[in-house]
């Protein structure tokens, strides 16, 4: 998803509203990931409790819940943590989302799970953010889970990591034990092609360099992670692709001449008048842009919109119109999948696969090659499990317009569904 912008992203005016305030932030998509017990709910609760993002009825709860428990003080992981099995048995299960605001900016963060049972929702969760926020334990550095959110967000093109290296108060605040992870964490990255990494130490128990600089690091002269939060520079990654629009919905009531596109802009910028290719060489021009509030002269990445072509042509929902540089139709592709069913996935299987609105039948024709997490190298592999990352080859039943994956996830991500009975067996992106 990409950056949220507003018409200005200049501060309001003094005096002017709360919401006019509001409306000038920018919004910051982030995630939490790492492994179990590495203290992911409890850095979230704590970034929203010194952010005073928490209601005071919530904090009673927390505070009366955390007695029964025989804290000695705010359990905060209680904030996020919202599944009765959850609760029960102090681990993350589901992505919970998380919505706050500082005078810089408005945040939506997901809170993902650590257990490798789990990975497929952290995969949902990464997928969807700007920024990833590693959690690792001081006492147990980057181990496999590490690894593979780490692989994840790489893949996903996720440009901006932060290792929060959690728990630094059981290890004496140790200077050294936070460089050695720091220099392991930091060359993994460079070998997985992630753009920026930034390491801070942090006790999300305590609340050090979290939201407020710590005394106990005087070492660290970095920034918290709420400071890094609210600077760090984010780039739309779909700026250079031209218009994506992919049908969901054909619009055209009875007794009327009305038919009208309905979609959400996945790339680029639209406006009346435009000239748009819809395959197979046919074009036609923007005569109308409806929105909920009416019609439009233009329109931008992540509006849903209602397109009037100026031409009578027949299109329906999976198809796309797009900008002069549309994507030509493949019958084949390569694509790097992740493992989401406990049923294994092998070659020659027939799925569904699901391509922004489109659905077409399609084959698993080979595993090209499986990850291996701990050493990064690809080798041999003859069925895709649960957590298995894998580069495979799929043959489409028709023509289908893909393009290597960009833009969080709006442009070149795909499903695999079982045939049979819906479920999701993988999720990918185009290579």
């Amino acid at each position: 998803m990409t950056l949220l912008t507003h018409p200005t992203d200049s501060e309001a005016a003094p005096g002017a509203p709360a919401s006019a305030q509001l409306a000038t932030r920018q919004t910051l998509r982030l995630c939490t990931a790492g492994s179990v017990d590495d203290g992911k709910s409890t850095f979230v609760g704590r970034l929203l409790h010194d952010t005073k993002s928490v209601l005071a009825d919530q904090l009673s709860a927390v505070e009366r819940t955390s007695r029964e428990r025989g804290h000695d003080g705010l359990d905060l992981s209680l904030l996020v943590d919202g599944l009765r099995a959850e609760r029960e048995q102090g681990i993350t299960i589901d992505v919970a989302y998380r919505y706050f605001s500082t005078a810089e900016r408005t945040f939506i963060l997901a809170d993902t799970p650590g257990h490798v049972q789990y990975t497929r929702n952290t995969v949902t969760g990464v997928s969807t953010s700007q920024v990833v926020v590693l959690l690792v334990d001081a006492r147990h550095g980057v181990v496999t889970q590490t690894r593979r959110h780490l692989t994840v967000a790489a893949l996903l093109g996720v440009r901006q990591v932060v290792l929060a290296v959690n728990k630094i108060d059981l290890v004496d605040y140790s200077q050294d034990t936070f460089e050695q992870i720091r220099e392991e964490f930091t060359a993994l990255a460079q070998e997985k092609g992630v753009a920026e990494v930034t390491v801070i130490p942090i006790s999300a128990l305590k609340g050090d360099n979290v939201v407020e600089p710590s005394t106990n690091t005087p070492w660290y002269t970095g920034p918290t992670v709420l400071g890094y939060l609210e600077t760090v520079e984010v780039t739309d990654a779909t700026s250079e692709l031209g218009l994506r629009l992919p049908i969901q919905y054909v619009i055209r009531p009875q007794g009327t001449d009305y038919r009208g596109y309905a979609g959400r802009i996945a790339a680029g910028h639209l406006a009346v008048g435009d000239t748009v290719h819809l395959g197979q060489g046919r074009t036609s021009t923007v005569t109308h842009i409806d929105t909920a509030d009416g019609e439009a002269a233009t329109a931008t990445t992540g509006d849903s919109i209602v397109v009037r072509l100026e031409d009578d042509i027949d299109l329906s929902r999976g198809d796309l119109i797009a900008g002069a540089d549309r994507p030509e139709g493949n019958r084949e592709l390569t694509a790097t999948l992740v493992g989401l069913a406990d049923t294994p996935l092998r070659p020659g299987a027939k799925v569904k696969l699901r391509y922004g609105t489109s659905l077409v039948r399609a084959r698993l024709t080979s595993i090209d090659s499986l990850l291996d997490i701990d050493t990064n190298h690809e080798h041999p592999g003859e069925a895709i499990e649960l957590n298995d990352i894998a580069t495979v080859t799929l043959q489409l039943a028709e023509d289908l317009p893909t393009e290597p994956y960009s833009g969080r996830g709006l442009v070149g991500s795909l499903l695999l569904i079982n045939q049979a009975d819906g479920t999701t067996l993988a999720a990918g992106l185009v290579r």
